[in-house]
């Protein structure tokens, strides 16, 4: 009995879990090496074993404002640095983590595609940061960039939400889909990469 009074309530976990989720997604968005999607998709598996209502959509709701602010936070930095003379280490920190050949399609898809390929930026591993590039270089104004980031945060969100609740629905006890979702986040996320060391490997 002693052991169960000192674990904490559902409250107390909300209390602690949604800042923390809000906190470190926003983090993951302006510094982009925290596993933001393994993150939203854990949290996902907690809140599908409480009982509290609405544990599941502020979790969505917590996640996709954090992204959204992220976001928007990086582009305007990333425009300051296009406007110096000297550049911005953020725009530099965004240049480094774009490939050229991923920047050149980003811009080419973008040409075609405009706001579409926000949100397919989102959902797909290593594609926020060219894309957001792209919109930068295109001299996307914040409004404009915003405005089309909305639905790709939204989009996100609910992607590696349901990831989570696909972990919890499977394993009875919290942490076991936790561990899956999290699994299955990683998986998704180090594919796209493997693929194309794969097609570039020479077959002789």
């Amino acid at each position: 009995m002693a052991v169960v009074a000192l674990l904490p309530t559902e409250s107390t976990q909300q209390a602690i879990g949604y800042p923390t989720l809000f906190l470190l997604v926003l983090a993951g968005a302006l510094v982009p090496v925290v596993p933001t999607g393994a993150l939203v998709s854990g949290a996902a598996v907690v809140a599908f074993h409480q009982t509290a209502p609405f544990s599941l959509l502020l979790v969505f709701v917590t996640a996709s404002l954090a992204a959204f602010l992220g976001d928007a936070a990086l582009y305007w930095l990333g425009r300051r640095g296009l406007g110096s003379k000297n550049g911005s280490r953020w725009l530099e920190a965004i240049r480094n983590r774009a490939p050229e050949e991923r920047l050149a399609q980003a811009q080419a898809k973008l040409a075609d595609h405009d706001v579409a390929v926000l949100v397919l930026s989102r959902l797909v591993p290593a594609g926020r940061i060219p894309v957001m590039l792209a919109c930068l270089l295109a001299k996307w104004p914040l409004r404009r960039f915003a405005r089309g980031n909305l639905p790709a945060c939204l989009a996100w969100a609910l992607t590696y939400q349901l990831i989570g609740i696909l972990g919890g629905s499977l394993f009875p006890e919290p942490w076991q889909g936790v561990l899956a979702a999290i699994a299955l986040t990683v998986v998704i996320g180090a594919a796209p990469g493997v693929w194309r060391r794969l097609r570039h490997t020479d077959p002789a």
